[in-house]
């Protein structure tokens, strides 16, 4: 008996990948908007209802069903910022993303990543905790204060390096006999790689706190004279720090001294403390916005690194091999 064969056509499943949406909390909008500007997109709405009380709830005006969302936003103090990011990552859960993506090109309470004295909370790892419990899926920060505190996530971090953006600046500035020195011992690692990418000798500072922010005792090991010197660290905060460093350094016989520092924080009286040292500039990031501009604080924006990563991710591609850390 003959059987007929059909010749059937093969079935294709038909997917279609819905193109992410890039949502900001308020802290963050002008960075957030160059982020956009660079993943050649637009910001997704987001409409925030205020009470008397000063209580506040962030909506979504457009659908993210089934969609990979970036929700961009630096959670440097005060706790508003933190807690908007929280309730916007749970929006967009409840609302059925897909992938819920934290960009926090500064990552608050990071300090707070062991406990160095008794009866203190770790507060890093508590952040840690509350983004999970929010919804995100994926974490994405730059610079944390101690690499560590990726591992107090159980998903996905992706902890980019500001050495990227800030390497073609030292190199723009053609400086000779060019040396990069650590504020303190604990980055050291971070001024050995720009040392090692540079090529030139590396210079550690050792110095003994009376209390937080209060610098008992400075030293310098390895020598500065005739030197052009790039102190790099991954903040400032009130800094006392850079300025006893620079100063130290230009006493020890430094033709310059330049800083870099990823998150400008500049509390309290930083920005007068760095007009009136020996700081020739101090070159930062856009992760947190200046309270207001001096002729000495330089801006390098971290939107294309933050725009690039995340078509990388968006993408599934690696993007270990930018980086020199």
């Amino acid at each position: 008996m003959e059987t007929k064969q059909h010749n059937k056509k093969p079935y294709f499943m038909i997917t279609s990948q819905l193109a992410p949406k890039l949502f900001a909390c308020r802290q963050s909008t002008v960075l957030a908007e160059k982020i956009a500007k660079e993943y050649n997109t637009t910001l997704g709405k987001v409409n925030t209802t205020y009470s008397s009380d000063g209580e506040f709830q962030p909506a979504f005006e457009e659908s993210v069903r089934g969609r990979r969302v970036f929700i961009i936003g630096s959670t440097f103090p005060n706790a508003d910022n933190l807690m908007e990011m929280l309730l916007m990552l749970d929006a967009a859960k409840r609302a059925s993303a897909r992938h819920i993506t934290a960009v926090m090109p500064y990552f608050g309470w990071a300090r707070q990543d062991r406990k160095d004295q008794p009866r203190v909370a770790i507060g890093a790892k508590l952040v840690a905790n509350l983004l999970q419990a929010g919804g995100a899926t994926r974490i994405m920060t730059m610079d944390l204060h101690a690499d560590q505190i990726q591992g107090f996530f159980e998903k996905p971090v992706d902890h980019l390096y500001a050495s990227t953006i800030f390497m073609s600046y030292i190199n723009d500035l053609k400086l000779d006999n060019l040396t990069i020195a650590s504020p303190d011992m604990g980055g050291s690692k971070r001024a050995y790689a720009y040392s090692k990418h540079l090529m030139c000798d590396v210079v550690i500072c050792y110095k003994q706190r009376k209390k937080a922010n209060i610098i008992e005792h400075m030293e310098l090991i390895g020598d500065v004279k005739g030197k052009n010197v790039i102190l790099v660290d991954d903040m400032i905060d009130t800094g006392g720090t850079l300025a006893h460093a620079a100063n130290l350094m230009m006493e020890r016989g430094a033709l310059s001294v330049r800083a870099i520092c990823t998150h400008p924080i500049l509390s309290g009286g930083a920005y007068e403390k760095i007009e009136n040292s020996g700081l020739t500039e101090l070159i930062v990031s856009d992760t947190i916005p200046l309270k207001k501009e001096t002729s000495k604080i330089k801006v390098v924006s971290c939107a294309p690194l933050f725009a690039d990563v995340m078509h990388k991710v968006q993408d599934n591609t690696s993007i270990s091999g930018q980086f020199l850390m």
